[in-house]
């Protein structure tokens, strides 16, 4: 009986919400679009947005390779344009869903392994170690992608998503968000008079003015990150010239002053990026096993994102063969890594599935002109240099609220499970809890000692284990979808209690008529290239 019955209430006076296949309150789901004028600055601030990790992880890795400024910002040019095609081939002929395909900060770690080996102590010439260094990079990146491509390409993941339920899901989606939280405050804080301004700035855009000024057009929610930006990256323009920070030490001088990202000056007018630029690709089997562990990462979060990308795009439950043919696209994004040099691998990029949710705007037009914006820019490096030279507090502010959207769309999976069994409960809570633990006690081992936990004799055997057990999403899947699949899964209410029985229709491409609407490949390429 519903609450208040007694009391002489109507029954369905307390019905729970009723669970939705497709989320409801977006503005443009996948197939449709807004105006051209307004798809262009949307897809302006989808590249403002993927802008961020582009920078940091090129910022990382160029430095401890031997590149200078001019390296830096050729590696960001690069990855940059490669991103611009890799995002174009995802959204056309991979899992079609508006996802960015950029930088990953999961293959940092086998990457810096690389450029801080012993190979390389003979040479003394910096630009001549970062050109072979960058060449071991590529050679690893060519053959990961083999890896991804054969799992993608011949049905293996396919086979693994045909057992995915809500409730292994769920813990996947969440942390692919929470599990960055190490990018959000934590890096805000190194510049705090930037940094809470920025995000203060981002939620009152978002979330307060959209309510307080009446408009037929939703202005201020969808293109806040890009008025949070302009206002916040204005103040802390004045706040450098006017000396702010002219006392400061120099750690505070490189994250809270404007003019010492080092890019613009760096960069090339005109440059276009070219496959073997750095020379050609040098391969070493330790150096491959250790990419191919950040490829089997990059596949697992990459999921993560699409699962949540789909649910702000209005798009019902992705089929286990388009997340297949995503992965499959995913490889051939890191083979196209390795062919140009970009020093990192592809994955699907957290923070523009986010901004799906912030500007609830799914439409798969806005991020392939993104694409564009990606291309254009990467060729005119010193355009890009400026946008590029964005305080990353401003970055992280963004963050906290974008990775939060993600995370909240694992949450939304919950919905389609029987939160009062305790099976699910255990399932939810222990998969999230040690997905979390795991990974912080791998990254703080290695922050303390310089090392993994894992450390013996076989430094790619240490790489491997370090990649994968510092990856939250990654432990939590593991856990998740082992015990989803061993823990009484002889009974009757296992199917039922894990939300598998609203996700079967959907395993099936032709099973619902939508499925064909958002996953299609175009041209009738399908009919070439069948879904099953």
């Amino acid at each position: 009986m519903a609450a208040g019955g007694g009391n002489g209430g109507k029954s369905d006076d307390f019905q729970p919400f009723p669970v939705k296949d497709q989320l409801p309150g977006v503005d443009f789901c996948v197939c449709t679009s807004p105006s051209w004028p307004e798809s262009i600055v949307h897809g302006f601030q989808h590249y403002l947005v993927m802008l961020g990790t582009t920078v940091i992880v090129s910022s990382t890795i160029v430095p401890l390779m031997g590149g200078g400024n001019t390296e830096k910002a050729e590696v960001i040019n690069t990855l940059l344009f490669v991103s611009g095609l890799n995002t174009l081939l995802q959204t056309f002929f991979g899992t079609r869903l508006p996802v960015v395909i950029g930088g990953s900060y999961v293959f940092i770690i086998p990457t810096v392994s690389i450029a801080l080996s012993s190979r390389y102590s003979f040479l003394t010439d910096p630009n001549e170690r970062f050109k072979e260094s960058m060449r071991d990079v590529q050679g690893a990146l060519i053959v990961a992608s083999f890896f991804t491509m054969t799992i993608g390409f011949f049905g293996f993941w396919r086979v693994f998503a045909r057992f995915f339920s809500p409730l292994a899901a769920a813990p996947l989606v969440i942390l692919t968000g929470l599990g960055l939280y190490s990018h959000g405050f934590p890096q805000l804080a190194r510049c705090i008079e930037v940094g809470l301004p920025a995000l203060i700035a981002v939620i009152f855009f978002s979330q307060y003015i959209p309510h307080l000024i009446k408009s037929n057009r939703a202005i201020f929610d969808r293109f806040a990150i890009l008025f949070s930006i302009v206002v916040i990256w204005v103040y802390a323009e004045i706040l450098t010239a006017a000396g702010a920070y002219d006392n400061s030490v120099s750690k505070t001088q490189f994250s809270c002053r404007t003019d010492r990202s080092g890019l613009t000056s760096a960069a090339s007018w005109i440059r276009v990026p070219y496959p073997l630029q750095w020379g050609r690709p040098s391969f070493h089997a330790g150096d491959a096993v250790s990419v191919i562990a950040a490829s089997f990462v990059a596949i697992v979060e990459s999921t993560g994102t699409f699962i949540a990308a789909s649910r702000y795009a209005s798009a019902t439950p992705i089929p286990p063969s388009v997340h297949s043919r995503g992965v499959g696209w995913l490889g051939v994004a890191i083979l196209l890594n390795g062919l140009f040099g970009t020093g990192t691998g592809s994955t699907a990029s957290v923070e523009n599935a986010g901004l799906l949710g912030l500007t609830r705007v799914g439409s798969r037009r806005v991020v392939q002109i993104s694409a564009f914006f990606m291309l254009f820019l990467s060729v005119f490096g010193k355009f890009g240099a400026i946008l590029a030279s964005i305080p990353l507090p401003i970055v992280a502010a963004l963050y906290c609220v974008l990775f939060a959207y993600v995370a909240s769309a694992g949450l939304g999976l919950l919905q389609f499970c029987n939160l009062n069994s305790f099976r699910t409960k255990f399932i939810l809570g222990f998969s999230l809890f040690i997905g979390l633990s795991i990974s912080q006690y791998f990254n703080e081992y290695l922050l303390v000692s310089g090392h993994g936990p894992v450390h013996t004799q076989s430094t790619w055997f240490n790489n491997v284990m370090q990649t994968i057990f510092s990856s939250p999403a990654t432990v939590a899947i593991m856990v998740a979808f082992f015990l989803d699949c061993t823990h009484s899964y002889w009974h009757d209410s296992v199917r039922l209690d894990n939300g598998s029985h609203w996700w079967e229709k959907f395993r099936s491409f032709n099973a619902d008529t939508r499925t064909e609407n958002f996953y299609s490949l175009p041209a009738n390429l399908n009919s070439f290239f069948p879904s099953f």
